[in-house]
């Protein structure tokens, strides 16, 4: 809802605005100067990417349709399950662990938070972690630069995403200059017309110039600026997991172990401390 909000206030405000100073719509249809920026764009993207980065382009706009995926209740599914699994410990011993870290998929603790359940990087992430405990990985400050590692890598290939599109927004408005050239080369072949046509051909060759920069800061330029903030937003959800697993690894109680994770939350999709509370009250290990 917000990327076609945006979308039409863009349209709105600048073609409306065109048009109620006078100017007519027909001119600005130039298809062909359309072709010239958005293929060479295209063509650019494909040379400058990595074919994982272009196959992960082509969920972009679903990712922007739906902005970030976690939400407070699914952070409420998150800390839930933390506080299932310490209490498991807590309970019945490290070992108790296994069953459920070698096959997540059958294990009923896992199965009992389904929005986690259905995130295969979510809970590879936490299967590979659980199983270094169970096999006796008990130093913090080890496991945290491990960790670390990994969602620098994560973030990384995020922002190879994020790069890309932004590629797009730098070299937009540069091939519409080069679509305007070739207008202008376009409109001297034809010096010898009357002024009404050559007026009507530079036009259509300054659309060109127009497209490129509008496509690019109107569009392309948001787009990665959204999809920066949807990945910083996501990357918490890894972080409040990194930070449980380590205060549950210092040997703090369950209880204050996911209020070390609900504090690595953003506020807006932070649960309160009351609702971590209901939330786990029934849980059983």
């Amino acid at each position: 809802m917000r990327l076609v909000l945006g979308v039409l206030i863009i349209l709105a405000c600048v073609f409306g605005g065109y048009v109620a100073m006078g100017g007519k719509l027909d001119v600005l249809f130039q298809p062909f100067e359309a072709v010239i920026i958005l293929g060479a764009a295209a063509g650019a993207f494909v040379i400058g990417n990595t074919g994982p980065v272009l196959k992960r382009a082509l969920t972009v706009f679903g990712t922007l349709f739906k902005g970030p995926r976690y939400n407070k209740a699914a952070y409420l599914d998150l800390l839930g399950l933390q506080y299932t699994l310490f209490r498991l410990v807590q309970s019945k011993g490290v070992l108790a662990l296994e069953e459920h870290v070698e096959n997540p998929t059958a294990s009923p603790i896992f199965q009992a938070f389904p929005t986690f359940a259905k995130n295969h990087h979510a809970v590879e992430f936490m299967c590979d972690y659980l199983r270094m405990i169970t096999l006796g990985t008990r130093v913090p400050h080890e496991m945290e630069a491990l960790m670390d590692e990994e969602l620098e890598t994560h973030h990384q290939e995020n922002e190879r995403l994020v790069s890309a599109i932004q590629s797009l927004a730098d070299g937009t408005p540069a091939l519409g200059i080069v679509a305007a050239v070739l207008g202008v080369i376009k409109t001297m072949g034809s010096i010898s017309e009357p002024p009404e046509v050559l007026g009507h051909m530079i036009g259509g060759a300054l659309v060109g110039t127009f497209l490129g920069v509008f496509v690019a800061y109107g569009f392309f330029g948001p787009m990665a600026q959204s999809l920066r903030n949807i990945f910083e937003a996501e990357s918490k959800y890894f972080l409040s997991m990194k930070v449980g697993l380590l205060a549950h690894i210092s040997g703090y109680a369950p209880p204050i172990a996911i209020e070390f994770a609900r504090k690595a939350l953003m506020s807006e999709v932070r649960p309160s401390f009351a609702e971590v509370d209901a939330a786990t009250a029934n849980l059983a290990a």
